[in-house]
């Protein structure tokens, strides 16, 4: 019987090495251990005194004095060296990994310890027109441009029938672009800008004057950081001139998005 936790080795029997003597003060040990205090060494049945009579370390035991050939020589192993050791080549798996996440062929381990999305898709992003046809607008003003086709909106956060606007359901920072090609009537002393606008404030514009037919040039945003909830981003325009109307296309009057970080 026994108080106490019950000990995961009940018995434990040291282990012996017999050694073939000879002439020499040097012999392998049949196990490492960390200094002489480790083996209890034995020599004509006499125990020897350790870091006296020798030394060891490793798996090398030196004797000061040299053995003969008729002597007896054996150790009692008292304990075992403790070393560090690297696991062999490809024997830690996921399962030896305590990362939380799901670890797939698209993610990677963070510093962290967690497995996350390795790069990503880039969505919410919408790519949107306007039709072709007559949509005459007011000038000297800032008007919203009304882009009802889409050729993709990954997902469905751009209005394309009511308020003609992107409203992301993922926060993160987003790039927009967008143009607007109008046609109009003055040849000389009008000015035409695109405008992107959030939440009702412009956020960048480009534009040029004069000539008859022409388009703004392309705007691109600065990285705009948009909630996810009710942050929304529109296309405008403001024209000084007569009678301007949009020329539709997809290459003409468009507007586009993309998320490029959470």
């Amino acid at each position: 019987m026994y108080l106490g936790n019950q000990p995961a080795l009940s018995y434990t029997s040291f282990a012996k090495q017999d050694f073939t003597t000879s002439a020499t003060t040097s012999y392998v040990l049949s196990q490492p251990v960390s200094n002489a205090n480790e083996i209890a060494l034995f020599i004509n049945f006499v125990r020897q005194e350790p870091t006296t009579a020798y030394t060891a370390s490793g798996t090398t035991l030196t004797l000061t004095s040299a053995t003969s050939a008729s002597d007896d020589m054996y150790c009692i192993f008292l304990g075992k060296a403790l070393q560090t050791v690297n696991p062999p080549a490809g024997s830690v798996g996921i399962s030896q990994l305590s990362a939380t996440g799901t670890p797939s062929s698209s993610t990677f381990l963070r510093g962290d310890n967690t497995w996350q999305s390795a790069g990503g898709t880039n969505t919410p992003a919408f790519y949107v027109y306007k039709s072709n046809g007559i949509t005459f607008f007011t000038i000297n003003t800032w008007t919203k441009v009304i882009l009802d086709t889409e050729v993709y909106d990954t997902n469905n956060n751009f209005d394309s029938t009511t308020n003609y606007r992107f409203t992301p359901t993922v926060a993160g920072k987003y790039i927009f672009s967008g143009a607007v090609f109008i046609d109009y009537n003055t040849s000389s002393g009008s000015t035409l800008y695109s405008g992107i606008y959030k939440n009702g404030t412009q956020i960048g514009s480009n534009g040029h004057n004069g000539g008859t037919g022409y388009g703004t040039r392309n705007v691109i945003s600065p990285v705009v950081e948009m909630n996810g909830s009710t942050d929304y981003v529109e296309l405008y325009c403001y024209y000084s001139g007569t009678d301007p109307y949009y020329n539709g296309g997809v290459e003409h009057t468009f507007f586009s998005g993309f998320k490029i970080i959470e």
